[in-house]
């Protein structure tokens, strides 16, 4: 597997102005729900802090040559069902991150958390982020019409999944 990036804990040191620009930057957010939100060191620290105690997993991607953090990858974890959603922020991209760190999280679900099944979902109209989900050989479950608005413009919700193989 490609080894330019890699995933380590999210820590109360990556919550820096860097980061918290990213989730305040329209552009970056705009296929995201964040894009609603006003991010502040507080409502970042109540977010990581939230992963404090749970199953779910909160990774910062960092590249590995420059140190330098690029993003954020989460993994929401129902143990109950042994599913994971998915959800990914690169800041720093055209660089292969998102599909690497994607991979890399893929991974430590199946091989090192045991789960059956992870789903993810996103707009219709994100294309990087279908094109990550089927690089991942993930397959399409649904389509919720119409459960966004963007520039007054309704978008669908295209939701993915992904088993794992092992577990079959």
């Amino acid at each position: 597997m490609n080894n330019k990036i890699k995933l380590v804990k999210f820590t109360i040191q990556h919550i820096t102005p860097q980061y918290i620009g990213w989730l305040n930057d329209q552009k970056l957010v705009k296929y995201s729900e964040q894009r609603h939100s006003k991010h502040t060191y507080e409502t970042c620290l109540e977010y990581y802090q939230s992963f404090l105690g749970s199953p779910d997993l909160f990774y910062a991607v960092i590249n590995v040559k420059t140190n330098e953090h690029v993003g954020n990858i989460k993994a929401t974890i129902d143990t109950n069902n042994s599913v994971a959603d998915i959800a990914i922020l690169i800041a720093k991209g055209n660089h292969g991150y998102g599909f690497t760190a994607w991979s890399k999280m893929i991974e430590i679900l199946f091989n090192e958390k045991k789960i059956r099944k992870i789903t993810a979902g996103t707009m219709a109209i994100n294309h990087p982020m279908i094109t990550i989900f089927k690089k991942s050989n993930m397959k399409e479950e649904y389509r919720k019409k119409r459960q966004f608005m963007i520039a007054n413009q309704e978008i669908d919700l295209l939701g993915y999944y992904l088993f794992n193989s092992q577990c079959n």
